[in-house]
């Protein structure tokens, strides 16, 4: 890990994954959304290429979530950010929970 620990953002393990966080994250139509155009891609997205009509910082927010709950990784790349959805980390951990999120129309926030 020969990265400067400033510009390295944290990521949770596969197996510090947990459930109640990755539930919280998906809880939020918005994050739900990111989540839902970032399964739609075949590869990382720059964090500017998802917009959802929201300020900067809300997304920063959500991103943040999403990446300190397991959800997403996200990677450096110059200037921008881009971003994956952890699929394979996820399934191992919870098997159908991602496919069960997405292919619900609507999720119904307690």
């Amino acid at each position: 890990m020969g990265m400067d620990h400033t510009t390295k953002l944290h990521h949770p393990e596969r197996e510090e994954i947990e459930l109640p966080g990755v539930l919280h994250a998906l809880s939020d139509p918005q994050r739900l959304e990111i989540v839902r155009r970032l399964a739609g891609s075949s590869e990382p997205c720059s964090c500017g290429s998802i917009q959802l009509g929201v300020a900067k910082s809300t997304m920063t927010h959500h991103f943040r979530v999403l990446r300190e709950s397991g959800v997403i990784r996200q990677q450096r790349e110059g200037t921008s950010k881009l971003t994956e959805l952890r699929r394979e980390d996820l399934d191992s951990r919870f098997p159908g929970l991602l496919d069960a999120v997405l292919s619900s129309d609507s999720v119904a926030v307690g």
